[in-house]
């Protein structure tokens, strides 16, 4: 296994230096396959050896190299000479300290493709996830998922995409692929999605950065605001999520002292200027329900009406299963167990939610309240077989087994 420290800056200086090729040399698709190369040689390498004093640089040379032998091999096959002379093999010059993450962001965005296929390509090569991640946030086999990020760099490279960053009317027409990669980054990194550990902090810390940086670019963009926020506040209650043992502690039963404050204010502050000053979209809405969260004191001490009123909107701007499972959650505090169990109701004639482990987690946690014990039970029980988390999988047979006996 590689070292963590190790992963860390890999994972860190990945995207930088792919956008660093990519500015040079163009070819998405080439450079990556390069820097994948030489991301594999400083893994197997510098555990060995020690981090070099410039990552980056180390990483831009190793890649650099990669692509100058790949475009020489494939020049001697089709015997281009014209192009291998082309081809400039000195060491490349001094590192220089832009980082073009964002732009390589906006690039993996391109008109080209599909939503799918640019929140894909942007997964693996500016987040850093595996194909197998990425296929567990879409819910589609890992070689469904292999595929659609192969014919998207080859779509990329068909359409000339060039490593610029686009003008204002096409930046507009990217922006929600882009926030929706920098979101799955985030909640997979905050509740994984398979795997013994429930967080990856690596992906949010990661997915905060590249948000803050978006919204240093578009700091007059609500729905870049709403998300940084959503991410702050959301990230605020890592400290207390889970126990001593790594378990998972549900939001009701954390103990707030251990919230952490600044990155609460921060996100409220964002909230409450976006608010000010733009519509609500379905980020800055989410992050106003998790700023309401946020401001209470105690979880008996929240504001249930306001929340549901929140996702009353929300629903009406963005809706989706997603916010009908929190929906319901909210309207079970205001109106009682029953009335949040109608509105799952719905969800089970729905493609994208019947079967799923976080459908029938949030129908056990309704049906305990309502007193149903034995079908509380079973419920927690096929959650816990539905999800591929350990975590989540040890939380939730936790849940079935203190229940009383029927």
């Amino acid at each position: 296994m590689i070292d963590p420290g190790v992963e860390d800056v890999l994972r860190t200086t990945g995207p930088q230096v792919l956008g660093a090729l990519v500015r040079r040399h163009g070819q998405f698709d080439a450079c990556e396959d390069a820097v994948q190369e030489a991301l594999l040689a400083a893994a197997t390498q510098w555990p060995v050896d020690g981090v070099p004093e410039s990552p980056r640089a180390w990483l831009l040379t190793v890649a650099g190299r990669r692509l100058t032998d790949a475009w020489r091999s494939e020049s001697a096959r089709r015997t281009r000479e014209v192009a291998v002379v082309a081809l400039d093999p000195r060491e490349p010059g001094p590192v220089s300290g832009e980082d073009d993450t964002l732009t390589l962001l906006f690039l993996c965005c391109h008109p080209s493709l599909t939503a799918s296929s640019q929140v894909a390509l942007t997964l693996r090569a500016v987040g850093g996830l595996t194909t197998a991640e990425i296929a567990a946030a879409y819910l589609v086999p890992e070689a469904t998922m292999a595929q659609r990020i192969s014919r998207a760099k080859q779509k990329v490279r068909a359409a000339g995409g060039r490593f610029v960053e686009p003008p204002p009317d096409e930046r507009a027409d990217r922006l929600d692929a882009v926030l929706q990669v920098l979101y799955l980054v985030f909640t997979e990194g905050y509740t994984s999605s398979a795997g013994a550990s429930l967080l990856r902090t690596d992906l949010t810390a990661e997915a905060i950065r590249l948000a803050r940086m978006l919204h240093g670019l578009l700091p007059d963009d609500g729905e870049v605001a709403g998300l940084l926020a959503l991410m702050l506040l959301t990230d605020a209650h890592r400290p207390a999520r889970t126990d001593a043992a790594g378990g998972l502690v549900p939001l009701a039963e954390q103990d707030r002292s251990l919230w952490d404050r600044d990155q609460l204010d921060e996100g409220v502050a964002l909230v409450e200027d976006a608010l000010a000053r733009f519509p609500a979209g379905p980020y800055l809405l989410q992050a106003a329900i998790a700023a309401v969260h946020a401001e209470a004191p105690t979880a008996q001490d929240t504001d249930w009406p306001q929340v549901v009123a929140l996702y009353g909107v929300l629903d009406h701007v963005a809706p989706g299963p997603m916010v009908t499972l929190n929906r319901a959650v909210a309207v079970a505090m205001v109106d009682g167990p029953r009335a949040g169990l109608d509105v799952l109701a719905p969800l089970d004639d729905d493609d994208r939610t019947a079967g799923h482990h976080r459908l029938a987690a949030v129908r056990a946690h309704l049906l305990e309240l309502a007193g149903d014990v034995p079908a509380a039970r079973a419920a927690y029980r096929e959650a816990a077989r539905l999800t591929t988390s350990l975590p989540e999988q040890r939380y939730l047979d936790a849940r079935a087994a203190r229940l009383p006996p029927a």
